[in-house]
């Protein structure tokens, strides 16, 4: 008689131990704590032929976006593959998904892990691939749908409940809708305090409102649940940063930087995207980095010729860009050139998004602004088809309003800053950058209120943190 998991799931396997390490697989897989493929890889060395292990392992690879995971991918695919009919329905599924990502569908690899979480919603591993594709692949109603469908079949007597009402959380906020949202995330936080993927949406969600009093003491607070030996814990860092970069509190923001999420040379992904990401906005702000730029510059060379993810190859433009590595810099561009002409997901990827963005991103580093704005505005409204969240894709806008400051377009700075102030009127940064707006069109005394706005809502932020139901107040 084969076994089920303790979500009521048959399994593949006779041998109790493989379940075991499988549970402690899922879970830390669930959480991002520690290391979930070493406890896979200790069940397939006792079980060679754990079908159930074999599909998670696969699934770590297709969750890393990077190339250098696809043999890893390939490996476990086949393996389960071979095993023909001694793999049940469901595992068998999970590696046809997983072969279709690692053939360069992503969507259709994601698409599929989903229909396997709609045929077994209790399958955590398939509802959170799904759930991490769909955040690489910018959908963002698909970030909250997709767990919608699978929620009425989890309770709190589910083994994982937690985890799903997190993923849910973080989807609610990516669609707007951010009291449902924090309130997903905080009941995930009461079920499980340590799970990083609810504080990440709960921190999204005071990102977006703007609250950022709030986000600081909330992350600072829970710090000591999420930050020790988590693989989410640099992103989380990069949103605490965020905050000290409204109030301008800029050698804060490097101090994470260097402490937190770079504290050691990484050649990970997920992990040089938060990277490139913080730099790049305190670049724009006149912020002198210093040689962090060269650092990693030279950690993402490798990545950067994989011409596999899009949304990495423009973080590592940023990089070269800001090393003035103008060799890599046209290296890469050229490469996503090759990828824009290509078939497969991300083919469209580049082409829509990745291909002009990093050309934006070049511009700007040779003082070319009325180019930045020329390649960047078109993309604007398709920016989510290369992946990422609002909060991510924000850098974007930001790029194309400094541009606009800079070259002196003057009515166009103005109307980029009307958007952020209008959006998020508790943001010191978006009226100081529309004070400069203003001054840019001469129109001093408005620029002086706006400056002065700016001061109200730094000052307020840092000393009272703001009512859960007060928090859209400007």
């Amino acid at each position: 008689m084969k076994l089920k998991d303790r979500r009521g799931l048959e399994v593949s396997s006779r041998n109790p131990e493989s379940i075991d390490r499988l549970e402690e697989a899922l879970d830390l897989t669930a959480s991002y704590f520690l290391d979930p493929l070493a406890a896979i890889n200790g069940a397939l060395e006792q079980e060679p032929d754990f079908a159930t292990g074999h599909c998670l392992r696969a699934a770590l690879g297709v969750m890393s976006t990077e190339r250098g995971a696809l043999p890893m991918v390939r490996e476990s695919v086949e393996a389960v593959e071979a095993l023909g009919g001694s793999a049940n329905d469901r595992e068998r599924a999970h590696a046809a998904a997983a072969r279709r990502w690692m053939e360069g569908d992503l969507a259709g690899g994601i698409r599929a892990y989903g229909e396997i979480a709609v045929d077994y919603p209790r399958d955590l591993l398939a509802v959170q691939v799904a759930h991490v594709g769909d955040f690489f692949l910018g959908q963002s109603t698909m970030l909250r749908d997709r767990v919608a469908q699978v929620l009425p079949h989890w309770s709190a007597s589910v083994p994982g409940y937690g985890y799903v009402l997190g993923m849910y959380a973080f989807g609610l906020e990516e669609t707007g809708l951010y009291d449902r949202a924090e309130d997903a995330g905080r009941k995930a936080l009461d079920a499980n305090r340590r799970d990083p993927w609810a504080v990440h949406a709960v921190a999204h969600v005071m990102e977006m409102q703007g609250r950022i009093r709030d986000g600081m003491e909330f992350l600072s607070t829970r710090a000591p649940d999420w930050s020790v030996n988590n693989g989410l814990a640099y992103h989380n860092w990069w949103h605490l940063a965020l905050h000290h970069l409204e109030l301008a509190e800029h050698d804060r923001a490097l101090e994470i930087f260097d402490t937190r999420i770079r504290p050691a040379e990484t050649s990970v992904a997920l992990e040089m995207l938060d990277a490139s990401a913080l730099l790049w906005r305190l670049t724009l702000r006149g912020v002198d980095v210093g040689a962090r730029w060269k650092s990693l510059a030279a950690s993402w060379q490798p990545v950067a010729d994989d011409r596999f993810y899009a949304f990495n190859d423009a973080h590592a433009v940023m990089a070269f860009v800001g090393a003035a590595d103008w060799s890599r810099v046209d290296t890469t561009i050229a490469n996503l050139e090759r990828a824009a002409q290509e078939s497969g997901t991300n083919g469209m990827m580049s082409r829509e998004v990745g291909l002009p963005l990093a050309r934006g991103l070049a511009a700007f580093g040779r003082q070319d602004y009325d180019a930045v704005i020329e390649f960047l505005t078109p993309i604007r409204p398709r920016a989510n088809l290369f992946g990422g969240s609002h909060a991510q894709r924000d850098l974007l806008q930001l790029t194309m309003l400094e541009a606009a400051l800079r070259g002196g377009r003057g009515s166009l700075a103005r109307a980029l800053a009307s958007e952020r102030t209008e959006f998020k009127r508790t943001s010191p940064f978006n009226w100081r950058v529309m004070a400069r707006a203003l001054k840019a069109q001469g129109l001093d005394d408005e620029a002086r209120q706006a400056l002065a706005n700016a001061e109200i809502k730094a000052t307020v932020q840092r000393a009272i943190p703001l009512a859960p139901r007060e928090r859209a107040v400007g």
